[in-house]
């Protein structure tokens, strides 16, 4: 399920890790009898060595080029501000060698996918296009693969495994080969989608997510992918970052709220009340934490709840909730309470985009029209979010600090 205004973003995941042990030669031990020749070296003991395991897999898999020991560590994939705080994407390498994809990561999905160079429709042509055939890791699959988002957007494919490296963190894991992509794709800056909410909506059953794969083979320091998605209009849209396996304590003011995803499949968490203009406006809902939705999406209730604390607000058939482009200037913000505490989303994000009509009215980041809530970009942007996937999954959240 994918609902934006205006705008139409999804993206999607899906793995299988391949960890294989290293054998080793058994030593001699007690009963048995060893003939020893040369000159005896004594061995002992450096107090000052420091363990080092990550340089020490570095060296074996330097030493030992047919192995690949993954020691537990973190990875940071720069993003890409699609103008303006539409998209945001990051670069994903598949395959060996390694071919680069722009990928739109996406909180709401489960599936990686991408476009095959077997594909010819326009869509693909218009984006990078995965060879399998220069992949010494890829590995056919068999199965057929297709999803479809919540604007009529559709892909359709055949399903493959191979190398996937975000950030530096790399699994063997199932990915969604793209033939056919319906015209929507064609004209988004992103080649596909990195989906990354839970296996159980994976477009094809049994199928595990990079997370999955990820903290199964324990490459990752913690469970977690933190998000710092970053605001044209509060520094210049620069700096974002999705963080697979730690959390980045810099980006963030005071201490994170964690809230227990009440539902796994998407990130649903419970939205216990919404204010605005000052006041508690009696509204709550179950809802979801989407990074591949641009807007905040509620209730026709709440939206219209919401901008009734705005003067100048109009709610119209064709562009939906519009406010006054004035509203760029406010300092107010309207905010969420998730799990006790409120967070804020500043009056100047609903401001999202100006009509271009001569009226003064901008598109507001807050539409109507979904009983399941949806705090997408507008939210995110404002505010860091660790999603915890552990036993009792959970994802964290504090007021970023720019």
């Amino acid at each position: 399920m994918k609902i934006t205004a205006l705008v139409s973003l999804a993206a999607a995941v899906l793995a299988i890790t391949d960890a294989s042990p290293i054998n080793r030669r058994p030593h001699g031990g007690v009963g048995h009898s060893v003939a020893h020749k040369g000159h005896s070296i004594p061995l002992t003991r450096n107090p000052h060595f420091k363990h080092n395991t990550k340089a020490q897999m570095a060296k074996l898999n330097k030493r030992y080029p047919g192995i690949n020991i993954l020691a537990s560590g973190s990875g940071s994939v720069p993003l890409t501000d699609a103008p303006t705080d539409l998209e945001y994407y990051g670069t994903v390498s598949i395959g060996t060698p390694a071919q680069d994809v722009k990928l739109d990561f996406d909180t709401g999905s489960s599936d990686i996918w991408f476009p095959s160079s077997d594909c010819t429709t326009d869509a693909c042509k218009k984006h990078t296009q995965f060879d399998s055939s220069k992949s010494s890791t890829f590995k056919k699959d068999g199965r057929s693969w297709n999803i479809s988002y919540g604007d009529g957007s559709t892909a359709s494919g055949i399903l493959g495994s191979d190398v996937v490296s975000v950030g530096g963190v790399s699994v063997q894991q199932t990915i969604g080969l793209a033939t056919d992509e319906s015209s929507q794709f064609g004209s988004g800056p992103s080649d596909g989608l990195f989906g990354l909410a839970f296996d159980s909506i994976e477009s094809v059953s049994g199928v595990k997510t990079f997370m999955d794969n990820a903290i199964a083979a324990g490459v990752l320091t913690k469970p977690v992918v933190s998000v710092f998605l970053p605001s044209v209009r509060r520094n210049g849209g620069t700096g974002g970052e999705y963080l697979f396996g730690d959390i980045d304590t810099s980006k963030y003011t005071g201490d994170l709220t964690y809230v227990p995803v009440s539902q796994p499949g998407y990130w649903q968490i419970a939205i216990d009340g919404v204010t605005a203009g000052g006041k508690d406006l009696g509204e709550s809902s179950q809802g979801i934490v989407d990074t591949g939705t641009t807007l905040v999406i509620v209730s026709d209730a709440a939206a219209k709840a919401i901008h009734a604390t705005i003067q100048g607000s109009t709610n119209d058939p064709n562009n939906g909730w519009l406010v006054p482009c004035t509203l760029k200037n406010s300092t107010d913000n309207i905010s969420f309470k998730l799990g006790g505490t409120d967070f804020n989303v500043p009056l100047a994000d609903l401001a999202y985009e100006d009509l271009g009509d001569g009226s003064g009215n901008c598109v507001s980041g807050v539409q109507g029209g979904q009983d399941l809530w949806i705090l997408g970009d507008v939210f995110i942007k404002n505010n860091y979010c660790v999603f915890s996937q552990t036993d009792s999954p959970s994802i964290g959240i504090a007021p970023l600090k720019y």
